[in-house]
């Protein structure tokens, strides 16, 4: 009986090295990461306020009824953005049978850094472009006009402490990483089928054969 792993199904040895499938990775995944920025200014709600000049004659801005949360959701429809475009990324390039191991595994990692930081650059400046900015000191407000409405760009992300802009920025590698790591975990092999394959010895369990009678010991042990 034969207890030897199947044999891997890779055929042939690739075409390109690891190091260069790892930065197409890497390359792929920044790209995919400004798209994923241009989408992000095409479909978040712009947020709506007013600039008020009181009786004092102070220049007083606020949103709209509930026109604050946008700015919330604008930050979480990119880090749902993210995190689709880190899980795709990893099954995609999980399949990529050839090259699977540690340094595909660091090609989309270091993919999915650059998407967390070119996504919500590219969107907060498309965005920008496409509704502008609200300069409070110069909004057309008078005593015979007190209220001006306003329509501001929605945030990309939930605030600028370098804690959280971190945070967004590393979150798509780590969860490419984690989707990564459990299809490795479920594989069969421990070469997860990649090239070169490593071939895992025959184990056979030993064949006792009997031995003519009065002779030796009575059994002899032979593989």
């Amino acid at each position: 009986m034969n207890f030897a792993a199947p044999a891997p199904e890779t055929v042939g040895p690739p075409r390109l090295s690891h190091r260069v499938a790892a930065l197409r990775v890497v390359i792929a995944l920044a790209l995919a990461g400004v798209l994923a920025g241009a989408v992000w200014a095409l479909v978040a709600p712009a947020v709506h306020g007013a600039v008020v000049l009181n009786r004092k004659g102070e220049r007083v801005s606020g949103y709209i009824g509930d026109e604050a949360d946008r700015v919330f959701l604008g930050a979480s429809l990119m880090v749902g953005l993210l995190a689709v475009l880190a899980v795709v990324a990893a099954v995609a390039v999980w399949q990529w049978r050839a090259h699977r191991g540690p340094v595909l595994a660091a090609g989309l990692a270091l993919g999915g850094l650059a998407a967390g930081a070119l996504a919500p650059s590219v969107g907060a400046a498309l965005a920008r472009w496409r509704y502008g900015t609200v300069d409070i000191g110069s909004v057309p407000v008078s005593p015979e006009h007190r209220i001006f409405y306003t329509t501001e760009a929605p945030s990309a992300l939930y605030g600028h402490s370098p804690w959280l802009i971190a945070a967004t920025v590393v979150f798509p590698a780590g969860i490419a990483a984690l989707i990564f790591a459990l299809c490795a975990l479920a594989s069969k092999r421990d070469d997860l089928d990649a090239w070169p394959p490593v071939e895992h010895p025959v184990v056979r369990p030993p064949v006792v054969v009997a031995s003519p009678a009065g002779t030796g010991d009575g059994s002899n042990l032979s593989s």
